[in-house]
């Protein structure tokens, strides 16, 4: 089966005043149709720059390399015309703070139908019905169309934006920390329509959060990044509660859980900051931080490893950790050789 998107060796830098800062570092992932993909990390990890990178939204001072494969085609190599028609069509962003992404002087009714008729999915007589439709489908009500943005709930508001991304038919959908600003209830209602959503019309979604336990609850699959890396990538639950890389780990011990008292009470957090990404240390960029950090480590940025794998050499789960990958490379680096 072709994989819906397929991420290859994606890098962004960005041009800065001193020099080239790179956000990106050499990204893989692909999301299956019908898949739930989370990507997780701190702020400044470069989860929000990977979605932008996917429709090519950055700003001019993003130089953008590697592959996006959006069911087969290359969004990079795209020309504007081609682009602009994969927009909303093809894959659309629920971006977070839902008040700042729509237009506070245009009905939400108008705008939730702008990107049908620009792209001409529905006949225009037909238009006012798909929105009453897309309305009902994230629960709110037709009457609402009338309304401005500032006469809805937050809540209210991040059901909006989902029914624009959905009016298109995209076979993409990337929420970019859409819950965040969310309280607890309406977090859980917009991740159940969510869910839902994926269910019943098989699209993929690709969901970005700092928040694991969101990602575990919603996603088939979690890829945590750091210093714009991937560094752990696998099933949502295995990398939640069982992580392999010390900074997943980290991650997952920083949400108190429940039942557990001593989480609860103490729950532990991660030292430190993450690295400059215009001038990272030498070797792992986690080592600084890191509580399990070998000699080698200054050396060595590992690369995505299976683990446990199979006698073929295959696993579901991979970690950039020297704690995961084989004995023979840490030997070789450990001579100032390279994995």
């Amino acid at each position: 089966m072709t994989s819906l998107l397929d991420i290859r060796e994606l890098h962004v830098t960005y041009r800065a005043g001193h020099g080239e800062v790179p956000a990106v570092r050499g990204v893989d992932l692909s999301l299956d149709p019908g898949g739930t993909l989370g990507l997780a990390g701190e702020s400044g990890s470069g989860k929000s720059t990977v979605a932008l990178a996917l429709l090519r939204l950055l700003p001019e001072s993003a130089r953008i390399g590697g592959e996006v494969l959006l069911e087969g085609e290359n969004v990079l190599d795209m020309r504007w015309g081609r682009l602009r028609a994969v927009r909303w069509a093809g894959a659309a962003i629920v971006f977070q703070g839902a008040m700042h992404s729509l237009n506070p002087v245009k009905r939400i009714g108008d705008q939730i139908a702008e990107p049908m008729a620009i792209h001409g999915t529905v006949p225009a007589n037909r238009i006012p019905g798909r929105v009453a439709e897309l309305l009902g489908q994230v629960g709110l009500p037709a009457s609402r169309t009338r309304d401005y943005p500032h006469q809805l709930s937050g809540g209210q508001r991040q059901r909006v934006m989902i029914a624009m991304a959905l009016a298109c038919e995209p076979r993409l959908v990337i929420a970019d920390e859409a819950t965040t600003a969310l309280d607890v209830m309406i977090q859980a209602q917009i991740l159940a329509l969510l869910k839902r959503l994926v269910a019943e019309q098989g699209i993929g979604m690709l969901m970005i959060s700092h928040d694991l336990s969101v990602l575990a609850a919603t996603c088939d699959r979690v890829a945590v990044m750091y210093a714009g890396r991937v560094v752990e990538q696998g099933p949502a639950r295995e990398v939640v509660h069982e992580p392999a890389h010390p900074y997943a780990s980290a991650l997952s011990a920083a949400f108190p859980r429940i039942g557990d008292p001593a989480s609860r009470l103490a729950p532990r957090g991660l030292p430190g900051d993450p690295p400059d990404p215009a001038d990272p240390p030498p070797g792992c960029v986690f080592r600084p931080r890191c509580a399990v950090a070998e000699t080698v480590c200054a050396t060595v940025d590992p690369p995505l490893w299976p683990v446990d794998p199979d006698p073929a050499g295959n696993s579901a789960r991979h970690a950039a950790c020297v704690h995961v990958g084989p004995a023979r490379p840490l030997t070789t680096a450990r001579d100032g050789g390279t994995p």
